[in-house]
């Protein structure tokens, strides 16, 4: 499967350090639905495609990646958050550590969604403000120039 970012680079931009997880935790496929739901409404099918192809590296590398990463992030968090074996379905709780709140679940999915989503829009400016270099590009197709919500506010253009 090909996706902007690898699963490396995905633990590198959304985890820190502190946060080892088994290499399975998370696939390309995971990447490639972030993709797919956050990034092509907003830059379009064939800028997408031609960042695939592996041009623009740049753009990708510095505006693209950590945004994508973080809403890879968003997606995956609730798997995260619960252990699923033959028993079923548990949040992990053992001596030294203690589930989270589900206020606090909310407050850091609240957190990723508000970074990414400031990371996209600084991507967005930059493809606006350097259009010529990526006429693949289309302004009038990128979802955020229609609708945003905002502090909980819906606005329609």
């Amino acid at each position: 499967m090909n996706t902007l970012i690898s699963t490396v680079r995905l633990q590198q931009l959304a985890f820190g350090s502190g946060e080892p997880l088994p290499p399975d935790t998370f696939t390309e496929a995971d990447i490639a639905a972030a993709e797919e739901r956050y990034l092509v409404p907003v830059i379009g099918r064939k800028l997408h495609e031609r960042l695939l192809a592996g041009e623009y590296a740049s753009l990708c590398d510095d505006y693209l990646a950590r945004p994508l990463a973080l809403f890879t992030r968003l997606l995956i968090q609730p798997r995260l958050d619960i252990r699923t074996s033959s028993c079923g379905t548990s949040a992990p709780d053992t001596s030294w550590n203690q589930p989270p709140s589900d206020e606090a679940l909310r407050r850091q999915c609240r957190t990723l969604r508000t970074q990414a989503r400031m990371l996209l829009r600084r991507a967005v400016k930059y493809l606006e403000d350097h259009h010529d270099e990526f006429p693949e590009y289309q302004p009038d197709d990128n979802i955020l120039k229609r609708c945003t919500i905002d502090g909980g506010f819906v606005e329609i253009r």
